[in-house]
């Protein structure tokens, strides 16, 4: 039997708690603190998850290495400090909203003043027979996560039940942990809510494409046992499908069972009734978020619920607000298509008239929805290409007039082309962050009251820290808002060059410049700072290819760079040497071992198919390099910004799926761009089919091999910030696929800015992908041979940088942990675990 006792009310703060911890719950907390009315209230908060609110926006970055702190929005520290008590695991089970108190799990009443429910909204799965068998699972927390990883790691086939928005990040998921995918939908289509009939079959061609197989008008009526595989799906037309693990992804439904059984107004179909100040039925409750019912709507977006979490905080504080709806247009790249939905995208609006433009060729469609009177945008629908949804949005949102040939805002650029709208096109009132409702008034405002750089705006206004899709409108609109009030933008690399990277690469190339002092003595001034020497170290590394440990250059390297291995957490260093494509032979292997055991080393698999050994002092390296060196190894470059791995898959040589030598082509690739210095790291892989087993498409640059030849993927990456890489060509050759990577990244290196990404560089140019491909592919800019003959200067010149450095001894000078003495550092101390050294 449950004990229940009642928790007295604060003598000195009247008492608000809010159930649900989520993104908008975590919101709301916010927007409390922020405004100053935290300080007001005793807050207590019920998160019933293991974990405080986190990210679920980029829940799919979990497979790709994001960890659950990199994920986190909260923190008990965080929460702390806001004075707020976060209940981590607990539960509210009932309401009693007589005595204002809400039961927890462990049968504690905490009373209340004010209460926000903030539950959320739960998977919906289909009730069809067998859907609670082993591995039928949902895809909505880490904790799901974790069940869905652990149960691929038998499976060889996985099915996603459900192919909207979350369907599609879920069949991503499956995809990227190497299953064979297929989705299951029952509509007619793919997001029949977001898409029209045209935009999804492409969606679905271009899905289809990547190895993913769709099955759309199909309803299961029975999951049984299989024969090849664990589950048999049973759909109503008579076709079945067997597969390993089936995860149901067909909608949500409002987390409303407290509001029910407290006896709250809920909706017909669900849902908690709230008014426009996010009132329920009971003037001291809230609702916000997915499990709140308005005008008879459930919004599945973040976005209107971070605009609930404003509303209900302002009222609370007793500032008068209202929300008015909200708009659930979307822009999101699924399995690497980008799609876009803006609007009425269907068209249903009475008398509304629609233009269409595809290209079957570069697989990309667009459709814009107008007004019978062709002046005002209503909706869009775009696949393949999102490059013009920021204009078509603030049209839409906006009510901005459309130019007389409303079709000219979608059709290919040319003379007769409707200009792009600028930041001046804007109304005050335009929303710039849909997440978090940032206008461009705040904006201007925030810049009169002494905002002077992007990263000032975003600190006082939040925009950009949602999703971050509107970075690059938020820059364009600072930027010119600083230049309208007299403030020059400076775009200065630092204060001893008054010039971009760009420009000092360029004045480095043509003017064959070779050491920093030579260019800060004829285009800078001073010293140079921590900003410029490296830059130029990088720039002078890409153009000529000379040692980074020559005497002119060692000043402008960092730690790492200067002693060519990774300094980590207690004094000592990485060693990785190069493992092209990750084949190394037995022998190679052995040494490896070899020079482990030697010198005590904790040794890694790495997740570029490369051995890292771990706790080198110093002194050690040089002779650790002799080692690896005579047994044919070379410098790895996991301490640069440049080429790091090729990952590869087997291929064809092994795999009975595999349809090129992958093996092969990552070797080759590796080996001749090795050493190739850029303005970031670069990573690269290659699969031998579209099972895509080296996760080539979360790569900057990413080769599958088809029947015909290799589809080339660019600009993806890892790291805090996934991103998918861009379809750029299909089935090429092996000299068109090397020159195309040839002239890719040398552009890069010659126009992306400092410790830039290639996905964010690409995404910077104007027109992006299509104009990266113009200037590949057509040679629009006429740089085609001089790039290849650039690259081929770098492969030429090529130098290990551990053996150049063994063969010079004023270099090894440099390698010494005491000057007069050999012995090894008394302060580094190592326990073991798990049979190796680490820190102590």
């Amino acid at each position: 039997m449950t004990t229940q006792r009642s928790i007295p009310h604060n003598n000195l703060k009247p008492n608000l708690i809010v159930i649900g911890n989520g993104m908008v719950g975590h919101h709301f907390l916010q927007q409390l603190v922020e405004s100053g009315a935290a300080e007001q209230w005793q807050v207590t908060v019920f998160c019933e998850e293991p974990r405080p609110a986190y990210d679920r926006v980029h829940l799919s970055a979990w497979f790709n290495g994001s960890s659950a702190d990199e994920l986190a929005m909260g923190t008990p520290e965080l929460y702390r400090e806001w004075g707020i008590s976060v209940r981590i695991g607990d539960k509210a089970v009932a309401i009693d909203r007589d005595q204002q108190q809400v039961t927890a799990t462990r049968g504690e009443q905490l009373p209340y003043d004010r209460l926000v429910l903030a539950t959320g909204s739960y998977p919906f799965v289909p009730p069809m027979p067998g859907h609670d068998r082993k591995h039928c699972l949902v895809y909505r927390t880490l904790d799901d996560l974790a069940q869905i990883r652990s149960a691929a790691e038998g499976a060889s086939r996985g099915v996603v039940v459900g192919g909207g928005l979350l369907g599609l990040e879920a069949a991503k998921a499956l995809h990227d942990l190497g299953l064979e995918t297929h989705v299951v939908e029952f509509a007619p289509r793919l997001m029949a809510v977001q898409l029209d009939e045209d935009g999804g079959e492409l969606l679905r061609r271009k899905i289809s494409e990547l190895g993913v197989q769709v099955h759309t008008g199909k309803a299961t009526e029975l999951i049984d046992d299989g024969e090849q595989h664990l589950h048999r799906m049973n759909f109503a037309d008579g076709e079945s499908l067997e597969t390993d693990l089936i995860l149901f992804s067909a909608g949500i439904r409002p987390q409303d069972e407290l509001a029910r059984t407290s006896g709250l107004e809920v909706g017909e179909r669900g849902g908690i009734v709230i008014d426009s100040q996010c009132r329920t039925s009971d003037p001291n409750i809230y609702a916000i978020g997915e499990c709140a019912l308005w005008n008879g709507r459930i919004f599945g977006l973040v976005a209107p619920g971070y605009s609930m979490a404003k509303v209900a905080a302002a009222e609370i504080n007793g500032e008068g607000a209202a929300f008015t709806g909200a708009d659930m247009s979307t822009r999101l790249k699924l399995l690497g298509v980008d799609v876009g939905s803006i609007g009425d995208a269907q068209g249903h609006t009475p008398g509304a008239l629609s233009y269409r433009y595809s290209d079957e060729a570069a697989q990309t469609y667009r459709r814009i929805v107008v007004s019978e009177d062709r002046k005002t945008l209503l909706g869009a629908v775009l696949v393949g290409d999102n490059s013009l949804y920021d204009t078509l949005l603030q049209y839409a949102l906006n009510g901005i007039e459309l130019p007389a040939q409303p079709e000219s805002l979608i059709l290919p650029q040319s003379d007769s082309t409707a200009p792009l709208l600028g930041p001046d096109a804007l109304p005050a009132e335009a929303i710039i962050c849909s997440c978090l409702n940032v206008s461009k008034g705040q904006i201007c405002n925030a810049i009169d009251n002494g905002a002077m750089t992007v990263a000032d705006v975003k600190e006082v206004t939040r925009a950009a820290s949602g999703c971050g899709g509107c970075g690059a409108l938020l820059k364009s609109v600072v930027d010119n808002e600083l230049e309208k009030r007299g403030v020059e933008v400076c775009t200065d690399l630092c204060e001893h060059f008054a010039h971009t990277r760009e420009e000092l690469y360029h004045i480095v190339r043509i003017e064959g410049i070779r050491s920093f002092q030579e260019l800060i003595s004829k285009h800078g001034r001073g010293l140079g700072c921590e900003v410029c020497k490296p830059t130029v170290g990088s720039i002078l590394a890409s153009c000529w290819n000379e040692l980074i440990t020559k005497t002119e250059h060692i000043g402008l390297q960092d730690t790492n760079d200067t002693f060519m291995a990774n300094m980590q957490k207690n004094g000592t260093y990485s060693v990785v040497p190069r493992v092209p494509g990750g084949e190394i032979t037995p022998d190679k292997l052995i040494v490896i071992g070899q020079v482990a055991k030697k010198y005590n080393l904790y040794t890694k698999i790495t997740g570029g198919q490369r051995v890292d050994l771990f706790g080198a002092q110093l002194h050690e390296l040089p002779d650790i390099w002799q080692m690896l060196i005579d047994a044919g190894f070379e410098t790895g470059h996991a301490y640069g910004k440049s080429l790091r791995t090729v990952k590869s898959c087997v291929g064809s040589t092994w795999c009975r799926f595999g349809v090129q030598d992958s093996a092969g082509m990552a070797v080759a690739l590796e080996n001749r761009y090795k050493g190739l210095r850029a303005p970031h790291k670069i990573k690269f892989a290659v699969s031998g089919c579209t099972r895509e087993c080296a996760e080539a498409q979360s790569k900057d640059i990413g080769v599958i091999a088809t029947e015909n030849g290799w589809n080339l993927y660019v600009c993806g990456n890892g790291g805090m910030k996934p991103r998918h890489a861009d379809l750029f060509a299909t089935d090429l050759d092996d000299g068109s696929l090397v020159r195309y990577i040839d002239r890719i990244l040398m552009f890069y290196i010659r126009t992306a800015d400092r410790l830039q990404r290639t996905s964010v560089w690409m995404d910077n140019l104007e027109g992006g992908l299509n104009y990266l491909r113009d200037v590949v592919i057509n040679d629009s800019l006429q740089l085609a041979d001089e790039l290849e003959n650039q690259m081929q200067q770098v492969i030429s010149t090529y130098q290990c940088e551990w053996k150049a450095t063994l063969d010079d001894p004023e270099k090894l000078k440099r390698f010494r942990t005491f000057v007069n003495d050999d012995s090894n550092d008394p302060q580094i101390i190592t326990i073991q675990q798990r049979s190796q050294p680490r820190p102590a």
